[in-house]
């Protein structure tokens, strides 16, 4: 009951949002109930580990909790939304072949109702759970057209809501709608054609993006961070004679005072190499799938390997030279 009334706390663009995605994901639950829930245990997680973190590293206790508590939202947005997005594309894959059966069992004379759910398969997955859905739906006494377009709106997909219009509108105007199922299934296989040719055209892009960010940023910034640790080592030992030794005329050149510290770097790449995985997975999703959500996916692989690949060359890099620089 705690769970429902914090569910309805909710802003209600915020909310609507959250509904549409677990309705997309097939999460069977009391969506009041789910949010309020989910909402709990993010406060509670992000209060635990704020606390034995910054106890531990003697870190401020609220920055730890802010952070971590929003990172856990938009990781759990991020996961709704590729589930979402997983059950689209899958439906959007076999849907031409649904369209073909159809089409085929209409043909054979069958009434509408029964040529769609004989049309379905088990290897339609997603596809089939929903058209059964809908022919309960039916039977119970909703009207087909209702039927269908309520399937549309728990997938995430454009292609089948604007396939689904087309079935409707079909109904409606008493047309042969075998023959319009069979010509959209093939609009359908060749935009799928025109959509891998167009990805295996931009493969090089996406290749260099992802080398770009996994590893030229990484190597660059662990060599250059550890020569500015030399050069801030190296002026920090230079003892500079005082000026009213040698004449008071001053010195005919200029030392740098170098004021930055290795952790300040540190945490500076550290946090620049998250931004550019993050964005750079962004802008991977947009040109491979025509969808920047798409990059989601990549967020975590590129950011752990990119980060990793720097203190990997920092650290080889520091054997190396090391040596020779005098750095322990």
């Amino acid at each position: 009951m705690i769970y429902k009334i914090i569910g309805n706390l909710y802003p209600k663009k915020i909310k609507k949002g959250l509904v549409d995605l677990i309705t997309y994901s097939n999460i069977n639950t009391e969506v009041n109930k789910f949010l309020g829930f989910i909402l709990v245990f993010n406060l509670l997680f992000s209060i635990l580990f704020g606390f034995y973190i910054g106890a531990f590293f003697n870190l401020n206790f609220w920055l730890i909790f802010v952070v971590v508590f929003f990172v856990i939202i938009i990781s759990e947005v991020m996961l709704l939304n590729l589930n979402a997005e997983k059950k689209g594309k899958f439906i959007e894959s076999v849907l031409p072949d649904a369209l073909q059966l159809m089409s085929s069992n209409l043909k054979a004379g069958l009434s509408v109702d029964r040529a769609l759910l004989l049309s379905m398969r088990p290897e339609f997955g997603p596809l089939k759970d929903e058209i059964n859905l809908v022919g309960r739906k039916i039977t119970s006494g909703m009207e087909i057209t209702r039927a269908l377009m309520e399937m549309s709106e728990r997938v995430k997909s454009k292609k089948l809501e604007k396939t689904m219009l087309l079935i409707t509108s079909g109904l409606k105007s008493g047309g042969e709608l075998a023959k319009l199922l069979e010509q959209t299934s093939e609009g359908l296989l060749n935009q799928n054609l025109v959509d891998k040719k167009i990805r295996a055209s931009v493969g090089m892009y996406v290749m260099f993006i992802l080398v770009a960010i996994c590893i030229g940023a990484p190597m660059l910034f662990g060599l250059s961070s550890y020569l500015i640790e030399i050069l801030t080592t190296s002026f920090g030992n230079i003892d500079m004679p005082d000026i009213s030794e040698i004449g008071g005329g001053g010195l005919p050149f200029a030392v740098p005072k170098v004021t930055i510290s290795l952790e300040f770097l540190l945490i500076y790449i550290v946090s620049f190499l998250v931004v550019t995985s993050f964005l750079g997975s962004l802008i991977v999703g947009l040109i491979s799938k025509g969808n920047e959500k798409e990059g989601f996916k990549y967020i975590i692989p590129v950011m752990v390997v990119s980060i990793l690949l720097f203190f990997v060359v920092r650290l080889i890099v520091k054997g190396l030279l090391g040596g020779m620089f005098a750095m322990q």
